[in-house]
């Protein structure tokens, strides 16, 4: 088998969907000999923040001579890095043996009538698990799929969890209010088993905190047990902040990442890393922390691809994170006249992601679409918005080619939506200019 074959076979359950639900991938787990009991773990959910978060923490603990796996999603350079151990893809090879090793167990579950149908994310949950049991890692950072109570990554029993944001998104499976997405994200806490949130509304926190409190897990929160406080934008590239924890005051730190939200997650990431120095009985020590920051790396996420002219590509995915999105473009770009490249999928509020980046000053908006299931619809009138600042590319490779022609350094180009679409357009980008900046 070719590691080719071995991700069409993965990619070939989608036909499956999306399955709430933990009995699939448990009855897969328990054929493996139960990986999952075998490895430490922290669970990390959220509405946006997750990859970022991951990012973070994996690198503090890297400093800190850690083996660190970690479990992402989706996947932006290759489908390998959705299992990493310290940066580093699964292999090919190992890809196709634990491929090997999972199809005819797959193959048994289908013929269980109760069973049939495990899905995608499922089959790649369990094989995180196992490859992460066979390198025996000191710890996996495990990053919610969808929701939490009913997600397959569920099934761990980590020794942290941390919830990151709540906004509205994926309402067709977690539910129309703040207070039913809170619900679902809750279902991660553990009994006993610390909790770190971020910057989360009230009435969001409320039910986590409840839910924290029945389950009897100490919860550290944004602004209470940790303070973030947010200085100002990196000269370079980047944002400046301070911390403070039960352990001190660290002054200065810096993110790599760009976006006054990042500070945020960095915060939750630290927070994380210092419980996980107080259960491991390892130093919390304030150069490992700036090294650990320093070095964090999440592709498209506010990512500068192009500095002549500025590229930028950022994955804002729904209207939580598109907000955050459009406040740092305000906030540290409005010397630029700024062009987006904007595609999403239909089952994202496209018409509410469209006005935030109206309020972009001057900001012209090419709409496009991409070869995707249920990729969103140029005829579906969402120029109507404002004529004249909203433009659809049926062809997005073309368009991109047409503005990027026409670019001078007082322009900038933001590619932005769905991860998918931004993706496909990172992996152009590179192609014909590499990173040069």
């Amino acid at each position: 088998m070719t590691s080719e074959e071995a991700t069409a076979w993965i990619h070939s359950r989608l036909t499956f969907g999306q399955r709430p639900g933990l009995m699939r991938v448990e009855a897969l787990l328990k054929r493996m000999g139960n990986p999952e009991k075998k490895v430490t773990m922290i669970h990390i959910a959220g509405t946006n923040g997750k990859g970022s978060t991951v990012s973070y923490l994996r690198s503090l603990l890297e400093e800190a001579g850690q083996q660190v796996g970690t479990f992402t999603s989706p996947h932006i350079e290759a489908f390998n890095e959705r299992i990493e151990i310290n940066g580093q893809f699964i292999s090919d090879e190992d890809l196709v043996a634990w491929v090997e090793k999972i199809q005819p167990l797959v193959a048994e579950i289908d013929r269980d009538e109760t069973l049939t149908g495990i899905t995608q994310f499922e089959i790649i949950t369990a094989m995180a698990l196992g490859y992460f049991e066979e390198k025996k890692v000191d710890v996996a950072i495990i990053e919610v799929g969808l929701g939490g109570l009913l997600d397959s990554t569920n099934v761990i029993s980590p020794i942290l969890t941390a919830i990151t944001t709540i906004g509205m998104d994926h309402m067709d499976v977690l539910g129309d209010t703040i207070e039913a997405i809170a619900a679902h994200k809750a279902g991660i806490i553990k009994p006993q088993t610390p909790l770190v949130t971020g910057n989360i509304v009230e009435s969001a926190l409320s039910v986590i905190d409840l839910k924290a409190a029945e389950a009897q897990a100490p919860a550290y929160h944004a602004g209470q047990e940790y303070r973030v406080t947010y200085r100002h934008p990196d000269e370079e590239w980047g944002e400046l902040f301070d911390f403070e924890n039960e352990h001190g005051k660290i002054k200065g730190l810096k993110t790599p990442m760009l976006g006054r939200h990042q500070p945020e997650n960095a915060g939750v990431a630290i927070q994380l890393y210092s419980l996980y120095c107080d259960l491991r009985q390892l130093p919390f020590s304030a150069k490992e922390i700036r090294n650990g920051l320093r070095k964090a790396y999440w592709p498209a996420r506010m990512e500068r691809i192009s500095s002549e002219p500025l590229v930028i590509i950022d994955g804002a995915h729904n209207v939580h994170a598109m907000a955050r999105l459009v406040d740092t473009m305000k906030e540290e770009f409005s010397d630029y006249r700024i062009h987006v490249l904007f595609s999403a999928l239909e089952t994202k509020n496209v018409n509410e992601m469209l006005q935030q980046l109206l309020a972009i000053p001057q900001a012209e908006i090419y709409l496009t679409t991409f070869d995707f299931p249920k990729a969103l619809h140029l005829a579906d009138g969402y120029q109507e918005l404002d004529n004249k600042r909203i433009s659809t590319v049926s062809l997005w490779q073309f368009g991109l080619a047409e503005l990027l022609e026409k670019m001078t350094n007082e322009d900038l180009l933001l590619v932005t939506g769905s991860l998918y679409f931004v993706s496909e357009v990172r992996e152009l980008l590179l192609a014909i200019g590499g990173r040069n900046g």
